[in-house]
């Protein structure tokens, strides 16, 4: 039974942008190809292409963003964002940008331990971090319950906010996997551990498999339960312009096994993945499809990304991908002109798959873009969204 508190109160309410993504999530067949979130970070851009007045979007963010996204035909958002671009001026980030592990920090500290060294990285691991992850797993048994009811409660909030032409869908809080941590320890610390230590590397991996085949267990409940598309796009960054950041054979070896397991609880519960594109992953791919992922999102062509290949495979059942085909965020957006733009969102449509397929960016969108390179974009969105392929 339909409550206030899960999507099927929504049920014959959606409006046409909305319900284009729904249905494009669900595999049916479309007329129109539904816009995915477009994250630019220019203040000015924001402010002007959503009729609001210089000066608006710093000191109302959420209300701005959100008419941005809507003037611009966005159908379908899973990571809100609003306050993102707040961390950006105009020209990149400002003199008081806070430094991280891999921002330039002049030293990493954790929990009290200077990581100064791979040796480092590898004692906070054994002595904080592991013992942190099968503490997080024991929580997560023990308010599962809550757990499933805030995530929906969650998601319930930006889909009331956005009103109903503009479909909110699950990201961040619905699943987690082992992945690199450079961002605890820095680049060189983690991965002359990496080299050095492969051994506690893979327990790491393990002991945060563990933790989230629960955690994405819940994920799949709040989405079932809540009613909420089943589409989850998985991010992290695992290679460069070059390719991997590690040799992928080890990857195989001490990765991948624990990044299946972990998925799995998604997959059992029938939520496609699709995973967000950085660098060149192009040896990745058949490795994420054969763990049961459905699609991709991103892609830096300029990197070796071979979309057109990517979106004539299937997946490991032999169906279609799903595919979010992103204009270049690096190359085109940034340096082309109008004329580049509107060509690349042709290309992109004449390579993509008949069904599943959203429009968008390949990933979110600097400061610096000229504006009639993003009017472009957003016209060219604006008439898929109408006339499909035709």
């Amino acid at each position: 039974m339909a409550t206030a508190c899960d999507y099927q109160v929504f049920t014959g309410q959606w409006e046409t942008n909305a319900q284009l993504a729904l249905d494009t999530i669900a595999m049916r067949p479309t007329r129109g190809i539904p816009t995915w979130i477009l994250n630019d970070m220019q203040w000015s851009h924001l402010e002007e292409l959503s009729g609001n007045p210089p000066g608006s979007y710093p000191r109302e963010p959420v209300r701005v963003y959100r008419e941005f996204s809507l003037a611009a035909g966005v159908c379908y958002i899973d990571q809100w964002i609003p306050d993102n671009p707040l961390s950006m001026r105009d020209q990149g980030y400002g003199d008081g940008t806070a430094r991280g592990a891999t921002t330039g920090a002049e030293e990493i500290v954790r929990d009290g331990m200077v990581i100064d060294s791979p040796e480092a990285a590898i004692a906070h691991m054994e002595r904080v971090l592991f013992p942190q992850w099968e503490q997080w797993r024991r929580d997560l048994e023990a308010n599962a319950d809550a757990h499933v009811r805030n995530l929906i409660a969650g998601e319930m909030t930006v889909q009331q906010l956005f009103g109903m032409n503009m479909l909110k869908g699950p990201y961040g809080g619905f699943f987690t996997f082992p992945g690199f941590l450079y961002g605890h320890y820095g680049y060189a610390n983690y991965f002359m551990a990496y080299a050095l230590y492969p051994e506690v590397i893979e327990r790491g991996f393990k002991l945060h498999a563990d933790a989230a085949e629960v955690f994405n267990r819940l994920g799949a409940r709040a989405i079932i339960e809540g009613g909420l598309p089943r589409l989850l796009r998985l991010d992290h960054d695992m290679a460069d312009s070059r390719g991997t950041l590690v040799d992928v054979k080890s990857l195989d070896a001490l990765w991948f096994p624990h990044f299946a397991r972990s998925i799995q609880p998604l997959l059992d519960a029938g939520i496609r993945l699709i995973w967000h594109c950085d660098g060149n992953l192009m040896q990745m791919v058949p490795r994420l499809l054969e763990c049961g992922l459905g699609g991709f999102q991103g892609f830096q062509y300029e990197d070796g990304m071979d979309y057109e290949a990517i979106c004539r495979m299937t997946t490991r059942d032999g169906g279609p991908l799903f595919i979010i085909g992103g204009v270049s965020v690096t190359r085109t957006l940034p340096h082309g002109t109008p004329a580049d733009v509107k060509r690349e969102i042709d290309w992109l449509v004449a390579n993509g798959p008949e069904v599943g397929f959203i429009l968008g960016c390949s990933s979110s969108i600097a400061p610096g873009v000229p504006l009639a390179n993003m009017k472009t974009l957003i016209e060219g969105f604006a008439y898929y969204r109408e006339h499909g392929r035709g």
